[in-house]
């Protein structure tokens, strides 16, 4: 069986325990598996580049593009043993990465990866290193935790620099309040840019902690996803933000702006006792379902006149927004739908608020965006399938915006 090729002779293991007698002389920070580990690691580095290259040390140049060796590069290692100085062997051309360290890896993976998969779920560091040490009987440092924690930093600049597509049919804006703990705890805004693609599948386009209010900031955020490769947005449902339908109009001159129906709907309710919620719900749904604009305003004025003793708050908002409430009128049914569909903004809500009722505050910026980037990251692997009935959908974009599609 191929179990005997790992086989260790016992005489070694004799000979390594009479000079190692402790536990952490082998696998402390200065223990043996430290320097072993280098070893063969850098070992295993110069056969894989051997055999890259067609030839070994010293050998003749046997590859056709004529590739050599081109010396070493240092790259420093992190992981439960502290850190690790590997020597990585470089071909001329720079053709050469190992699977077994990859390029930009600076962490070994397996015990990171149960680390980062904790943070995710919402636990704090001192809930991690309780886990562990209960799951695993193993005292892992609280610096370690976050050293770990922290290397999914780049992975968030790279992820919020990605290209983008160059369309998407809708976009929504959606918006999370948490707490960071800056000397006072202060509350902050994450925005996120949820995409429907041209394949009806949702994808989280990015995040960002508002610093400022109003067009500046959201002429930054469009611009930036313009400067990611997004050339046309179809309609964008937004959450009356002041300033966005400005930025939006400025960048994408040609998208169309539209409240969004699943917010207004969510802020009306806050109005609504629990008892009440579901019959206030299913009269403002008789209002945006309405076949025609004109039957609209018709249930908007029965929805007040049965509720404005109660909810008058409601009735005004509805008539204030009124202007920016109904563009997707204008729409056939099929695509009026998915702008009011709450599943593309709600399966996400719903999970982020959950994490940040379980953490209360976060100790900074950096936490809390390392985060949301994790649980969003968690969220989209389930998002398997395009948005009901989105071939229809399609199909009337196609008819509506025939001359803003990309040509195949």
């Amino acid at each position: 069986m191929n179990s005997k090729k790992h086989d260790v002779p016992d005489a070694l293991l004799d000979s390594l325990l009479a000079i190692y007698q402790k536990p952490e002389d082998l696998i402390g920070e200065n223990g043996l598996l430290k320097p072993l580990t280098k070893l063969l690691v850098e070992k295993a580095l110069d056969a894989k580049l051997a055999v890259h290259l067609g030839h070994s040390k010293h050998e003749p140049v046997l590859n056709p593009a004529g590739n050599t060796r081109n010396g070493k590069s240092r790259k420093t290692l992190k992981g439960e043993f502290g850190e690790l100085p590997i020597e990585v062997p470089r071909d001329r051309q720079g053709s050469f990465e190992p699977q077994l360290i990859p390029k930009h890896q600076t962490r070994w993976t397996g015990f990171d990866d149960k680390v980062i998969s904790l943070y995710a779920r919402g636990m704090t560091v001192r809930e991690i290193q309780a886990h562990l040490e209960e799951m695993y009987g193993t005292e892992v440092s609280p610096s370690l935790i976050s050293s770990i924690t922290d290397a999914v930093t780049e992975e968030v600049k790279a992820w919020q620099a990605r290209p983008l597509d160059s369309v998407y049919p809708i976009i929504y804006l959606d918006c999370i309040h948490v707490k960071v703990r800056e000397g006072t705890v202060r509350v902050k805004a994450v925005y996120l840019a949820i995409g429907i693609t041209l394949a009806g599948e949702k994808e989280v386009l990015g995040m960002w902690l508002a610093q400022t209010e109003g067009a500046k900031f959201w002429l930054q955020v469009v611009t930036e996803l313009r400067n990611r490769g997004v050339q046309d947005i179809f309609i964008a449902c937004v959450d009356g933000l002041k300033g966005f339908p400005e930025a939006i109009e400025a960048v994408f001159p040609k998208a169309a702006v539209q409240l969004c129906i699943v917010h207004m709907v969510r802020h009306s309710l806050n109005y609504v006792s629990w008892k009440r919620r579901a019959e206030v719900a299913a009269d403002l749904k008789r209002i945006y379902q309405s076949a025609t604009l004109d039957e609209a305003e018709q249930r908007l004025g029965e929805f007040e006149a049965k509720w404005d003793e109660e909810y008058l708050p409601i009735g005004q908002s509805w008539r204030r927004n009124w202007t920016r409430l109904t563009p997707f009128f204008d729409d056939p049914p099929e695509i009026r739908k998915v702008i009011y569909t709450t599943n593309a903004i709600e399966s996400v809500n719903m999970s982020l608020r959950k994490l940040t009722k379980n953490r209360g505050s976060f100790p900074s910026d950096e936490a809390l965006l390392k985060l949301f980037y994790l649980a969003q990251r968690n969220i989209s692997q389930k998002w398997t399938m395009p948005i009901r009935d989105w071939k229809a959908v399609l199909t009337r974009f196609t008819i509506q915006f025939e001359e803003r599609l990309p040509q195949a």
